[in-house]
C-alpha cells in the first residue's frame, strides 16, 4: 500500500527541504558544542534559569555563530575578557584599534542576537 499522492508529494517536499536547509546550517556551524553550551549556561545564569531562558540563550548564540565566524568570536570575547584586567595589562587591550573593532564586531553581533531572540 503506497501513501496517498498528496502525502507523498509532502513528504518528497519535506525531505527536499531538508536538504536544501541542511547545507547551509552546516557552514555556520563552526562553532563547537562546548562553546555553545558554555554561552548558553553563563546567559542563563544572567536571564534566569528557566526553559525560556535556555530556548531565548540557544536562539542567541545561533544568531552570534550565523554573523561572526567562531575564530573572530574567541578573539574578541578573550579580548573582552582581558580588558577588564586593571593597571597597564588590561590597558593593553583596550587601547589597541584592532581589540576594539574586533569587541565592537562581537557587541552587534550580541545586539543583534537580544533583537531577534529576548
Amino acid at each position: 500500500m503506497g501513501l496517498p499522492r498528496a502525502s507523498a508529494f509532502v513528504l518528497a517536499g519535506a525531505v527536499l527541504a531538508g536538504g536544501l536547509c541542511a547545507a547551509p546550517a552546516a557552514d555556520l556551524n563552526d562553532y563547537p558544542t562546548s562553546a555553545r553550551a558554555d554561552y548558553v549556561f553563563a546567559c542563563m545564569k544572567a536571564n534566569g534559569e528557566t526553559h525560556q531562558a535556555m530556548a531565548q540563550c540557544s536562539c542567541s548564540i545561533d544568531v552570534i555563530a550565523s554573523l561572526l565566524p567562531y575564530d573572530r568570536y574567541v578573539s574578541a570575547d578573550t579580548v573582552l575578557s582581558l580588558s577588564q584586567v586593571p593597571g597597564r595589562f588590561g590597558a593593553m587591550f583596550r587601547s589597541v584599534e584592532e581589540s576594539k573593532s574586533a569587541v565592537t564586531e562581537l557587541r552587534r553581533a550580541q545586539a543583534e542576537a537580544e533583537v531577534r531572540c529576548f
